[in-house]
């Protein structure tokens, strides 16, 4: 354990010897260095699907999951993917520098300054893609970053830095060694890398929820922020004002990739509805060769099942008495990622709004669009579902700053 954290301690020096080159960097370099990025995922396109190809007949090999290793792999339409999505953000707006915010008295006005943070660190799961999402909106945010993935994405992790990221910084005249990626497979880094309080003030949390709440409870005690993603699973509630080929229109919809926090997990129906709603949504359920779970429940009506290796391809579904019902439990029992109600009722769905608390909350559309890209037409470094002031729902570059009041003649 000394040599892995270690190692975290040295990716997390190196990070911050470097972080000042990428804070001075102009938006032209930092723009340049992303635009490089897309060009090299595709010319490097054979380097990084061989590599990973080894990571997913290893996961195999490990007996991993099929949701899971859907996660892992990088499809040549995915690659294709994660360029465009490093274009876009490339030309998207740098946040400003400096904002002003009023006139003081003496002649004096106040501006509101946005400085980089520093250093970041990302913990994340098996997700190659993550690393390129992390690592682009913290180069756009000019954050310097540790990132530390699962073991079973680190083959296609480190290629992806070595022949992407690293190199177009490089060419952008920015320090490449402000992007690091922990060398290590063991679990212990993701501990040392939350408790470097003096290097990396912030670290960025995704993965299982229960080891992702313990890093986090962790890293308070050690004096280090989290912004945490620690659960998912999308609500889907059935009002009685719904439109049966809408609502099961919305149930497939919301179910084309099974190992993703925002898929559909509990689905409620209105017993005043559910007879004449079944028959439909059990039909969309079975296309996509997902079972339901029906009561009586031997599970807590949340349960995540995007975490479940044995069941993954199941949904919750319910009955409920009312539009209120459905909404205390997508308060009381879900993760409160995201919720969504199918009605052709204008009352209901606002009542559905306010009566909601949880990050994301949808009117006839799926849950599946909360994502960073989707919603805001950039990559996203998590989804925060904190319940305080502060970033919540997709974390994106103009996230990642910390604001500095300055007092300047008028």
């Amino acid at each position: 354990m000394d040599e892995v954290a270690k190692a975290v301690e040295e990716c997390a020096r190196a990070a911050k010897l470097a972080a000042p080159s990428l804070a001075a960097a102009s938006a032209e370099a930092v723009d340049a260095a992303l635009a490089g990025m897309a060009e090299r995922l595709l010319s490097h396109r054979d380097e990084i699907l061989e590599a990973n190809q080894a990571d997913v007949e290893r996961a195999k090999a490990d007996g991993m999951s099929a949701g899971l290793l859907d996660r892992l792999t990088i499809t040549p339409e995915r690659l294709t993917g994660m360029a465009e999505q490093l274009r876009l953000l490339a030309g998207a707006p740098h946040q400003e520098r400096s904002v002003e915010v009023s006139t003081l008295d003496g002649g004096l006005r106040l501006v509101e300054r946005r400085r980089p943070v520093g250093v970041i660190g990302a913990n994340y799961e098996a997700r190659p893609n993550v690393t390129v999402d992390v690592a682009s909106q913290l180069v756009k945010s000019r954050n310097a970053g540790v990132l530390r993935t699962g073991s079973a994405a680190l083959g296609s992790a480190q290629r992806l830095r070595e022949v992407v990221i690293a190199p177009a910084l490089s060419d952008a005249g920015i320090d490449a060694d402000c992007v690091q990626l922990v060398p290590r497979v063991e679990r212990e880094a993701a501990s040392a890398l939350v408790r470097l309080p003096g290097l990396v003030p912030l670290v960025i949390l995704r993965g299982s929820g229960d080891s992702t709440r313990a890093l986090a409870t962790e890293a308070a005690v050690h004096g280090v922020r989290t912004l945490a993603h620690a659960d998912g699973g999308g609500v889907l509630y059935v009002d009685r004002g719904a439109d049966v080929t809408k609502a099961r229109d919305l149930v497939y919809a919301s179910l084309d990739r099974l190992g993703v926090c925002n898929r559909l997990n509990l689905l409620l129906i209105h017993e005043d509805i559910h007879d004449e709603v079944w028959p439909a949504l059990s039909d969309a359920l079975a296309e996509r060769g997902v079972t339901p779970s029906l009561a009586p429940h031997e599970h807590p009506i949340g349960y995540e099942w995007a975490l479940d290796s044995d069941r993954e391809a199941t949904v919750t579904v319910a009955k409920v008495g009312s539009l209120g019902d459905a909404v205390e439990i997508a308060n009381e029992g879900t993760s409160g990622l995201a919720a969504g109600i199918t009605t052709e009722d204008q009352a209901a769905a606002d009542a559905f709004f306010d009566g909601y608390t949880g990050t994301g909350v949808f009117w006839n559309a799926p849950t599946r669009l909360l994502d960073g890209f989707k919603l805001l037409a950039v990559p996203e470094t998590g989804i925060n579902l904190d319940k305080v002031p502060g970033p919540r729902g997709p974390v994106t570059y103009t996230d990642l700053y910390v604001r500095q009041y300055a007092v300047l003649p008028a």
